[in-house]
């Protein structure tokens, strides 16, 4: 399980939200074009229609990892490429590896993405660097109201 709802999931992740621009949607798309860290992603908007309104915006950019490596030393740069409509694949730097929920890993490449697994990250701690990809749909979670407040907390 990757998460018990939407709303949860939010509020554990919430200081992980990435910076930039929602571009606005088709009318009836479930997905949110969100542009950050020099890229465009595809979002599956998971806060319901007409929450994510077009400009700056704070979103919980997830995605569920298909592979993942610890790289033994730091590359020159973080990279973060877009695989198909809406997969990653990317090298960063491992900020945090929260624990007593789902298996998640929070890492900076380019800009700050939680990534989650089916099964746990058990070699990974803060600092460590990775290369992994996602599957397709990257999930957006759009901060309004009280958790976009308490993320400058």
């Amino acid at each position: 399980m990757i998460e018990s709802s939407p709303e949860e999931f939010t509020e554990r992740h919430r200081h992980y939200a990435a910076h930039g621009l929602i571009y606005p949607q088709p009318e009836g798309s479930p997905l949110i074009e969100f542009v950050a860290g020099g890229r465009v992603l595809y979002l599956l908007d998971r806060c319901g229609p007409y929450v994510a309104l077009p400009g700056e915006a704070y979103v919980i950019v997830n995605g569920v990892v298909s592979a993942w490596a610890r790289l033994p030393e730091a590359p020159p740069e973080e990279q973060l490429g877009v695989v198909g409509v809406s997969g990653l694949e990317g090298v960063g730097q491992v900020l945090a590896c929260p624990r007593g929920g789902p298996p998640t890993v929070v890492v900076r490449a380019r800009l700050t993405l939680v990534l989650s697994g089916y099964t746990p990250f058990p070699e990974l701690a803060p600092g460590d660097w990775i290369s992994f990809t996602t599957e397709a749909p990257l999930h957006g979670f759009v901060l309004t109201g009280q958790a976009l407040y308490d993320r400058s907390r």
